[in-house]
């Protein structure tokens, strides 16, 4: 291929076969899972196809409904030794290459699967349980969207709790779902055997 013309041949016809480099729009980059773990300056926020999706802060009603199921789900999970309940926007991968990286606000996974982790600073195993506590700024579709990806990777229960409607949306598979109400006892006898929490208990005033 001819070399590009130096600056005495500027201004000249390029020769036959000549091409000249065009810069490129700059591409954007994306971010993976481990290196939004090492931006804690961008919480909170979940990572969605490799792009940063930032999120609100939780509200005091929020944080009340996920205070008092996280304290009974360890407290059940110690009792019975099955298990970890971790709390906090809890970093899942639910996709890889772009990397979504969802943050639960609870979790329960048990010790088998635990143990079965990569060295990742966000999960690469499914969870049995995933709970999601609802905000007003939740949107239909991105709640659908999130029930997807969980139950893609491997999760088999998700809870949505709405502390403003003072239900719970029981999963069990992207296209089952049970609402529980005020008068109604949460509780799953296959994945959470001899757990059970009153609604009226959690949503307290």
């Amino acid at each position: 291929m001819p070399s590009c013309p130096d600056a005495k041949d500027r201004g000249k016809v390029l020769p036959e076969g000549f091409k000249m480099a065009v810069p490129q729009k700059n591409e954007e980059r994306l971010m993976t899972g481990e290196e939004l773990a090492r931006r804690p300056d961008l919480n909170p926020c979940e990572l969605v196809n490799g792009r940063v999706v930032p999120m609100a802060s939780a509200g005091h009603i929020h944080g009340a409904a996920e205070s008092r199921l996280d304290l009974k789900l360890a407290l059940w999970a110690e009792e019975t030794g099955s298990g970890r309940v971790l709390v906090g926007e809890v970093g899942i991968y639910t996709l890889r290459d772009p990397d979504t990286v969802r943050g639960a606000d609870i979790i329960f996974i048990s010790q088998e699967r635990y143990a079965r982790r990569g060295p990742s600073a966000f999960l690469d195993v499914a969870p049995e349980l995933v709970v999601e506590i609802l905000s007003p700024e939740d949107r239909p579709g991105q709640v659908k969207q999130k029930i997807l990806e969980y139950f893609a990777v491997g999760v088999d229960r998700v809870w949505f709790v709405d502390p403003r409607r003072r239900s719970v949306l029981v999963h069990r598979s992207s296209g089952q779902v049970e609402t529980l109400g005020i008068g109604d006892i949460l509780r799953d006898a296959e994945i959470l055997p001899g757990f059970s929490l009153p609604l009226s208990e959690l949503f307290r005033d």
